[in-house]
């Protein structure tokens, strides 16, 4: 026998709720267990499973629209069978509903009579509620709740207004009445507006890794600061003969090869049952796209000098930007820096970018004033990065002595030539 599936209230706070997409359509079978519809309640989109077997007769809603808790939602029942009287019996009830309110009192149910009581002072009627087609006992209830009949809306047959009308009244909010001494104000010109753009697949991508790395990753942030005088000025000798500008980025992404390969337990990677020590150093750096965040992968970077990893990573990141990078040259990062410095950013905090345990935050160079042991005040470069550690992999005294030398190569960069 066809039976009915109805809107279930989901939460307990639950009026209605939204169907976001039906996982089975009409002539499909359907098992007790089966997945029909994603449900968005006012709290959380919820899956709705059957507790019927047979066909999906009916659909009585289509997806993106919202059904009253206890309202039919499908019918399923035998292959072939006729549902049809089950929605007429639905309008049926409605019908018998009025039917039973239009009673007089002393035929309803065989109820006692109550003791008259004197009637509630109602509001002032409005002009004329005669043409309004309602039920008596939804007058009288209206009545004595003090609700105008001319503010209610019928959901019964042709409009009438039956007792659940009454019972779910909302009063509309009434307008606050002006101040005695009102002040006009100027309109105010302007138009609301917006534009919705479709997730790209690069931006689902993105949501999904880091989502994934944020809230599966525990992850821990060591800062520290690093004068960069002499790096500074190393940069400066070096561009005046090397084929390739190099920029601070370059002079970063070496130190932390160096540092990854005196410090390889930063150089990891969490595997679930296993965690995997990579020997050779493979950098991610992260390149700003129009549609989000690429990733292009510096091999081997601790064996290459700096005018090759300039070279290197201006090409990768030009790819980037004209969407013609492979996924090979995205692939098999052991390490990450993203650098924000250029924009402005003196100090954030990135997340993981799986598959390592760890990635470098890097922000700007700026100028701080500081007294010297003659007690002269003097400028000083300082660069502030920060170390994003998954601690399932790397302890917090681990990614320090990272950080130490890292810190240590950059303030005198003649180490990293060793």
């Amino acid at each position: 026998m066809a039976e009915v599936i109805r809107m279930p209230r989901m939460s307990d706070t639950m009026e209605e709720g939204v169907i976001v997409a039906w996982h089975k359509k009409v002539g499909d079978n359907v098992k007790s267990g089966d997945l029909l519809a994603e449900v968005e309640t006012d709290k959380a989109t919820m899956e709705l499973e059957s507790y019927q077997e047979g066909v999906l007769l009916y659909i009585g809603v289509e997806a993106g629209a919202a059904v009253q808790v206890n309202g039919i939602l499908a019918i399923v029942g035998k292959k072939g069978e006729d549902y049809k009287p089950l929605l007429g019996s639905e309008k049926g009830n409605d019908a018998k509903e009025a039917k039973e309110e239009a009673k007089p009192a002393a035929q309803q149910e065989d109820k006692p009579q109550e003791e008259a009581k004197p009637e509630p002072i109602a509001p002032e009627p409005v002009a004329d509620d005669s043409r309004l087609k309602i039920s008596p006992l939804a007058r009288k209830i209206a009545e004595d709740k003090g609700i105008s009949v001319s503010d209610l809306k019928g959901s019964g047959d042709d409009g009438r207004i039956v007792k659940r009308d009454v019972e779910q009244y909302q009063p509309a909010a009434k307008k606050a009445e002006p101040a005695q001494q009102s002040v006009q104000l100027p309109a105010v010109v302007g138009v609301e507006s917006y534009d919705e753009v479709t997730v790209s697949q690069m931006r689902k991508t993105i949501a999904k890794r880091l989502g994934e790395s944020k809230f599966s990753a525990p992850h821990f942030y060591l800062t520290m600061e690093i004068n960069m005088d002499k790096a500074t000025a190393a940069r400066e000798g070096l561009n005046a003969f090397s084929p390739v500008k190099i920029s601070f980025n370059d002079l970063v992404l070496k130190a932390a090869a160096a540092a990854l390969r005196r410090h390889p337990k930063v150089n990891s990677s969490w595997l679930g049952d296993k965690i995997r020590y990579n020997h050779h150093i493979h950098i991610g750096v992260a390149v700003a796209v129009e549609e989000g965040l690429l990733v292009p992968v510096i091999r081997f970077a601790d064996n290459k000098g700096l005018s090759h990893i300039a070279a290197e990573v201006r090409e990768l990141a030009g790819k980037a930007k004209d969407k013609k990078l492979q996924p090979s040259e995205m692939q098999g990062n052991t390490f990450t820096i993203s650098n924000l410095g250029m924009f402005g950013i003196e100090e954030f905090t990135a997340i993981i970018n799986p598959p390592d345990a760890c990635i470098l935050a890097v922000g700007g160079i700026n100028k701080r004033l500081v007294m010297d042991d003659d007690g002269e005040l003097r400028n000083e470069l300082i660069m502030k990065v920060t170390l994003s550690c998954d601690h399932r992999v790397v302890d917090g005294a681990t990614g320090a002595q990272f950080l130490q030398t890292f810190k240590s190569l950059l303030e005198d960069p003649v180490k990293m030539l060793v």
